[in-house]
């Protein structure tokens, strides 16, 4: 058995066995890019079945990264798996708060989690930037609260949490609402790597379109 063990031709082989599992799905050609990240990211071709993409929302999300928005995320190893190389080359940035003191101290108090309260905290940091959530439903959910008391908007959520609680349901509301565009995943998968994955490639697909790939 001969095992491939150049970079470059690992991913090329690792991309036409995904493009062979994405035959037959009605993705537009930029969705087909950002999926095909996540099959890649995960090595499960099953979330193929399971992404949704809300109607036009990759081309929105290319037009905030090259306006320089920046990103919020739930949980740090969101954060830290975004690439920086790419989101500084089109001026954005990353923040993420639920390690911050004050966050802390809040969600202990009111005894919620500090996935939630992070977004509570951060909503003037959020508005108008996209917020990625990777990993905690209540980070989810609480968003999706703001959108609809508050007239909270951000420019677009990647909503992927992950898990046996909860997951589903936010993810159910967030295809609900129409006022975000944003992308998902149905049912309990998602998590970080998955949430990685979809920022990189709309990075990937942003850079490349402003000529600096």
């Amino acid at each position: 058995m001969d095992i491939i063990r150049e970079p470059g031709k690992i991913e090329e082989e690792s991309m036409r066995i995904i493009d062979e599992h994405l035959k037959g799905y009605s993705f537009t050609l930029q969705e087909s890019q950002v999926v095909k990240r996540v099959v890649h990211a995960t090595g499960d071709p099953t979330y193929a079945q399971i992404m949704v993409f809300s109607p036009g929302v990759v081309e929105k999300a290319l037009l905030c990264l090259s306006q320089g928005k920046n990103l919020v995320t739930d949980v740090e190893m969101v954060r830290v798996g975004i690439s920086k190389k790419n989101l500084t080359l089109l001026g954005g940035d990353s923040s993420c708060f639920i390690h911050h003191p004050s966050v802390i101290e809040l969600a202990r108090e009111g005894k919620i989690t500090r996935a939630s309260q992070a977004v509570k905290w951060a909503r003037e940091q959020i508005k108008d930037n996209i917020m990625v959530v990777g990993n905690a439903p209540t980070a989810l959910f609480t968003l999706l609260d703001l959108i609809k008391e508050e007239g909270f908007n951000p420019a677009f959520i990647v909503g992927v949490p992950v898990g046996f609680v909860g997951s589903r349901e936010a993810k159910e509301e967030l295809e609900k609402q129409d006022r975000v565009p944003f992308i998902t995943c149905r049912g309990i998968k998602g998590g970080s790597p998955v949430a990685v994955a979809v920022v990189n490639a709309l990075l990937k697909l942003a850079v490349e379109k402003r000529g600096e790939g």
